[in-house]
């Protein structure tokens, strides 16, 4: 089974599509880590697709924040205006769908879907010791992880080794990169974001799982972002995200 594996399109419709566009007949089910919504423009595009994929999706923190299951006393500025713009524009439809959305950890297919940490949904999870923790505690071999933006994750084989940081990361001339995945090892991967991705790489990130062949790939496929930038300034969307989208930072 080749598992499509989506996390944090952040509203990005015209980058959903390139991605979708990039490996149509190469995946059989698809899954979703959250954050389906916020910062980008096109909310209910997105939402819409999602469900028409039917894609198995867990909640991010701006899904919960634009249908009010989370204060954003925390966000910054610039955050917190993209997620009251988002629910002013939700339908009713698509925003009773994101509230419905369940927390993580999630088991399907033979991967656990979380979207922040395995022990909460929206810790942040960049650094080995970080990791640790979560690989130890998952109750499938393979996890995958969003919130990051970060494509890229970590391996683990026993209490007698090392934990391994895995950069796996497409060259500019390259579509994907595969991962071969070990048995003996548990592994912890972000596949990376498809609306705005935040590792120096402005292409959308996301990854398919072969479980039966044991490999992992992780894609990156670029986009028309001044398309995007258009609507977000025409629907009058903060600059910075408008400018991050170049630089995938």
């Amino acid at each position: 089974m080749r598992i499509l594996v989506l996390s944090d399109i952040h509203a990005n419709f015209t980058a959903l599509t390139a991605a979708l566009d990039a490996v149509k007949d190469r995946w059989e089910h698809a899954v979703c880590l959250g954050d389906v919504v916020g910062y980008g423009p096109d909310p209910n595009e997105v939402t819409s697709k999602i469900r028409e994929l039917g894609a198995k999706t867990i909640r991010g923190n701006h899904d919960k924040a634009a249908t009010d299951l989370m204060a954003t006393h925390d966000f910054n500025p610039v955050a917190k205006a993209a997620v009251d713009w988002t629910r002013s524009r939700l339908s009713p439809d698509n925003l009773k769908w994101l509230s419905e959305l369940p927390s993580g950890p999630l088991e399907t297919d033979g991967v656990v879907l979380v979207h922040g940490a395995f022990q909460d949904e929206d810790e942040y999870v960049f650094t080995p010791a970080q990791a640790l923790e979560g690989l130890l505690d998952s109750t499938g071999a393979i996890t995958f992880f969003g919130h990051t933006h970060h494509q890229g994750g970590f391996s683990y084989e026993n209490f007698n080794s090392h934990l391994e940081v895995l950069n796996i990361h497409p060259r500019p001339s390259e579509s994907f990169a595969p991962l071969r995945i070990e048995t003996k090892r548990r592994y912890l991967l972000n596949p990376g974001s498809i609306g705005q991705p935040r590792d120096g790489d402005p292409r959308a990130g996301f990854a398919i799982a072969d479980l039966e062949h044991e490999i992992v790939e992780f894609w990156r496929v670029p986009y028309d972002i001044s398309e995007v930038q258009a609507r977000m300034r025409a629907a009058r969307l903060p600059e910075p995200l408008v400018q991050r989208l170049v630089v995938g930072r």
